[in-house]
């Protein structure tokens, strides 16, 4: 993988490879999987900070993902 020069990628273009990578039934089977991962867990009210924050940033990651694949596809 080679990293694009900074600027050549247009946000509707990188939008609209996230639509596609996740509209193939393995790019469906996976964003179900991340989101079970995600947003169908919860911790216990004894849990650490630490894992809190963990967990709301891999939630972040799976909400960033989900919009980006639903501008894409507009």
């Amino acid at each position: 993988y080679t990293a694009p020069e900074p600027g050549r990628l247009e946000m509707h273009d990188i939008e609209r490879a996230y639509a596609r990578l996740f509209s193939s039934d393995d790019g469906k089977k996976v964003l179900a999987h991340l989101q079970v991962m995600t947003f169908h867990r919860a911790l216990g009210a004894t849990s650490p900070d630490e894992q809190l924050r963990y967990m709301e940033g891999q939630r972040s990651l799976v909400a960033t993902i989900l919009r980006l694949v639903d501008r894409g596809r507009q």
